[in-house]
């Protein structure tokens, strides 16, 4: 008997992890100490964070991470199948640990990432997930391993797909040569002004450069100051004024509140301000799976 997988609007390739946030009040200098504020454990890893709210807003999702055995029955796994998300590709390394990160933030909002990588480590012995890529849309290639990233983008070229890609803490692991051909497969790259301005930096290139090279969309968030995109003309887009809370995660849900405007078809004007009114939410409770808007609750705040 032959069963039909259900066809998916994105597939996210990337980290499932749990995140321990902690607040200070400042960064430590070497060989000092810093008092932690307050210090909790959510559920992340910004795969599955993109996967998770690109469900919550209505898109048909699949995500692929390298999980340990621990994942395996526990809340996480429950409630990513509450969201609907398929999972029938992910990478189970039973003697391993599911990634963990520890996010650092001060009082200005500044951010410090550590990164376990625990199961993670076997996504470069994996083999390209032809059936998940296939059966997929569109693919958003979040932080990973860069060669699985790599391997997966090239397929997913082959397959006529659309390819986004957010390197994001994990830029610094990409050799140049690996850079430019992911860059070179992408359809939209997706950086914080940080990021886009080292990619820039390390090619060589400026942002005309960069489009005519790889991809054709670049989309640089800035934070409390909006975010710009470049494609035919720049495009900026203002942050809603929200009071932050927590700005773990923010990114992940723009690139998820964007890419379902962008594959309904809207312009990029719109797909910057829904995206941004998205991560409004996210910013507004600690984690960055605690305050997922429903398509309704983003609708009625661009409408405001």
């Amino acid at each position: 008997m032959i069963v039909l997988r259900e066809k998916r609007d994105l597939l996210t390739i990337g980290h499932t992890a749990l995140d321990y946030i902690i607040r200070v009040h400042e960064f430590p200098v070497p060989n000092s100490a810093s008092t932690i504020k307050n210090m909790q454990t959510f559920h992340g890893g910004a795969a599955a964070n993109v996967a998770i709210v690109a469900s919550s807003l209505g898109l048909k999702s699949s995500l692929i991470s390298a999980v340990g055995g621990d994942f395996q029955g526990s809340d996480y796994q429950k409630q990513l199948k509450n969201f609907n998300i398929d999972l029938q590709d992910m990478i189970v390394v039973e003697n391993d640990t599911t990634p963990t990160a520890f996010v650092l933030t001060d009082s200005n909002h500044d951010q410090i990432f550590y990164f376990y990588w625990g199961a993670a480590t076997r996504f470069k012995e994996s083999g390209v997930p032809h059936k998940a890529i296939k059966n997929a849309r569109s693919v958003h290639l979040a932080t990973g391993d860069p060669s699985f990233n790599l391997k997966c983008g090239k397929f997913a070229r082959e397959e006529g797909k659309i390819i986004s890609f957010d390197p994001g803490q994990d830029l610094h692991m990409y050799s140049p040569q690996d850079l430019c051909e992911v860059l070179k497969v992408s359809t939209i790259l997706f950086g914080n002004h940080h990021e886009v301005e080292r990619i820039l930096k390390n090619l060589k290139m400026n942002v005309d450069e960069l489009r005519e090279f790889g991809p054709s969309i670049v989309v640089e968030t800035r934070g409390i100051n909006g975010s710009i995109i470049y494609s035919d003309e720049t495009i900026k887009v203002n942050a809603l004024e929200r009071d932050p809370v927590d700005p773990t995660g923010a990114g992940d849900s723009y690139r998820a509140g964007f890419l379902k405007s962008y594959l309904e078809g809207k312009s990029l004007l719109y797909c910057g301000k829904f995206a941004s009114a998205v991560s409004s939410f996210i910013v507004e409770a600690e984690g960055c799976q605690t305050n997922v808007p429903s398509l309704k609750m983003v609708h009625e705040r661009m409408n405001e």
